[in-house]
């Protein structure tokens, strides 16, 4: 069995690339696995292991479809997380991120329906609903992204499911909550903030610090991938939810004091345009059908995530200087 990861140098393709070649992903545990990844600035090889029998990494840009035509026969699944995904970016490059999260997209359900890819998971996220009051977006909810990331990301869903649609490509669609954990770049708020507050910097923090969001760990969202790559229904569309809501503001004094700090090291600065103010997923759909449950907690998810920069510096040390 091979299956094919776009994206899988970055933050959560690594991540569900590693437990793939650990064997903790049940029905795959002597699975081949080919990444690909352009290796753009979110791309790092030192998020993957540095030599594996079952690992073929390709580099390359999924807008490239000659080299995804080549690259895809004889894989049995792909998992497509390949995607320009910060917000504040996405406000000066919109072009880049239409270009690879849509037109990206596009050549990736080409390439596997060519291919005859038995299953195809295209990986996305709840910004693609917009902003949210009161209560919880179902997979039902109409699409309302307010940033051109996530209006290029809600493109892509579409691509995804008109392949399902008008082609019969069995692909299934995910969308997460704010992800975090080990191996995320440091321009993501808890990186940002943790890395910062342990070199003794000043963290910036938008406006009054009110946004809410909902947060759920790597290690639980690659679990969901996986239960919906193997489990899930052909043209379906699954919320996958951390369950646990902060402020902005809340998340950053947990950080303080993890990292043994206070808030004369927060710097209060104009909000980003277009800020939405608040996410929240209803997953009961992949709970109830798939089994869904997430595991860690965020008290300990963040305790361990400090830990994991504090030990880690020679990892991101290099980003900060290029961030």
């Amino acid at each position: 069995m091979r299956i094919l990861v776009t994206g899988g140098a970055g933050f959560i393709g690594s991540h569900y690339v590693r437990q793939l070649l650990a064997g903790a992903c049940p029905g795959y545990e002597d699975v081949r696995v080919t990444v690909v990844d352009s290796l753009t600035y979110a791309g790092n090889l030192a998020n993957l292991p540095e030599a594996h029998p079952r690992l073929e990494f390709v580099r390359g840009d999924i807008c490239d479809q000659g080299l995804l035509n080549e690259v895809m026969p004889g894989h049995t699944a792909v998992v497509h997380l390949a995607a320009e995904s910060h917000v504040d970016r996405s406000l000066h490059e919109a072009a880049e991120f239409v270009r690879t999260n849509v037109g990206g997209t596009q050549n990736v359900m080409e390439a596997s329906l060519r291919a005859g890819v038995e299953r195809v998971l295209h990986v996305s996220t709840d910004e693609v609903y917009g902003s949210i009051d009161v209560g919880s977006w179902t997979e039902e909810s109409p699409l309302l992204p307010n940033s051109p990331y996530a209006a290029s990301k809600a493109g892509s869903d579409l691509i995804a499911r008109a392949y399902w649609r008008t082609h019969g490509l069995n692909v299934s669609i995910t969308r997460c909550s704010n992800n975090y954990g080990p191996y995320q770049h440091v321009e993501k708020l808890l990186p940002l903030f943790t890395t910062r507050l342990l070199a003794g910097q000043p963290v910036p923090l938008y406006g009054d610090g009110s946004n809410v969001r909902e947060w759920l760990h790597v290690d639980d969202h690659c679990r969901a991938l996986h239960l919906v790559l193997t489990k899930g229904g052909a043209g379906e569309i699954y919320n996958v939810g951390g369950g646990e809501h902060t402020t902005n503001r809340e998340i950053t004094g947990r950080l303080l004091e993890l990292c043994g700090a206070d808030w004369s090291s927060v710097r209060q600065v104009a909000d980003r345009k277009g800020h939405d103010l608040r996410y929240s997923l209803d997953d009961s759909k992949i709970r109830a059908e798939l089994g869904y449950r997430p595991r860690i907690p965020l008290e300990r998810g963040l305790a361990e995530l400090v830990e994991w920069y504090r030990n880690n510096q020679a990892w991101w040390q290099p980003l900060k200087e290029t961030a």
